[in-house]
């Protein structure tokens, strides 16, 4: 198969992952606190990969010769970015909606291209600057616009973009170097458990059979969107590059409308509909358009 076809269809699974998680992440608050529910699905997460590490990656990593310090600070740095904009969706679940809090993190759709091109000097396809413009209208539609107010939630959920946004381009730097997948997901999960334990301990009760109640959320969480979206995240990154691999990812907002719908049965009306479909058009217009244009775009 293609490089660039199988990052796509990762990134696409990704993206379902992710958007099936915010009914889960929702209602996996009903007897612990934000913060326990993040250090339960990043230990999950962990656990989950550490089998596939130990068999596919660890013997090849030994037999290779790597800047283990840069290594390590990399690795340190996308967990410690994992574990802030985690607890700050996963907080914000509390002060507002499911919708409002998927809308607001998708905005990382809108950060990262401005990241790259002005912070980093990567070059961006003209195609991009559109389809980022749909996305964004298209998740405020989802959102219905009569809904959406200025609320402490919706500010922590804009504040995690931020975090998504630089995650989503340090994995892209880090398998430029340090190209095993399953290190690099493993890892941040377990550096985001170690970062999480303290506010959980200072904040929060932990208490185990609250934590039993909540274990399938926890599970689901764990396993499908820590464990293995970050895999496939980090899979997708390897061919793709940050901002046409946002403008998918961005495609969970659509996902988690979906769920929302079939598992909530919250109801899916003319607008929102057009908001998908907005999405949609957007994630097929910024890989549709490089390929018939061959030039050279950004700047050097």
């Amino acid at each position: 198969m293609n490089k660039n076809i199988f990052s796509l269809i990762c990134a696409i699974i990704t993206s379902v992952l992710w958007g099936s998680a915010f009914v889960a992440q929702d209602m996996g608050m009903d007897f612990i606190g934000p913060h326990t529910f993040n250090v339960g699905r990043f230990l999950v997460g962990f656990l989950s990969l550490l089998p596939f590490f130990l068999f596919f990656e660890l013997k090849k990593i030994k037999e290779k010769k790597f800047d283990v310090k840069k290594v390590f600070s990399y690795l340190v740095l996308l967990g410690f970015i994992l574990g802030i904009g985690q607890a700050l969706q996963q907080i914000s679940l509390i002060y507002t909606n499911v919708a409002n809090t998927g809308v607001f993190t998708v905005m990382y759709v809108l950060i990262v291209p401005f990241i790259s091109y002005f912070i980093f000097s990567k070059k961006i396809h003209w195609s991009i600057w559109p389809a980022v413009i749909l996305c964004v209208v298209g998740g405020l539609l989802l959102s219905e616009l009569k809904n959406i107010s200025v609320r402490f939630g919706d500010t922590l959920s804009i504040l995690s973009a931020f975090c998504w946004a630089f995650h989503i381009i340090y994995i892209s730097k880090t398998v430029k170097f340090f190209n095993f997948p399953i290190t690099i997901a493993m890892s941040q999960c377990f550096i985001a458990f170690v970062f999480t334990i303290l506010p959980m301990l200072i904040y929060e009760d932990p208490l185990l059979h609250n934590i039993l109640k909540d274990s399938y959320e926890i599970l689901y969480v764990g396993v499908l969107s820590s464990g293995l979206a970050f895999l496939l995240q980090t899979y997708s990154l390897q061919n793709l590059t940050p901002a046409p691999a946002a403008i998918i990812f961005s495609l969970e907002g659509v996902f988690a409308a979906i769920f929302a719908w079939l598992i909530l049965d919250q109801f899916l009306n003319e607008i929102k509909i057009l908001g998908i479909l907005l999405i949609l058009f957007a994630v097929i217009f910024s890989q549709i358009t490089p390929i018939y244009d061959k030039k050279n775009y950004g700047r050097n």
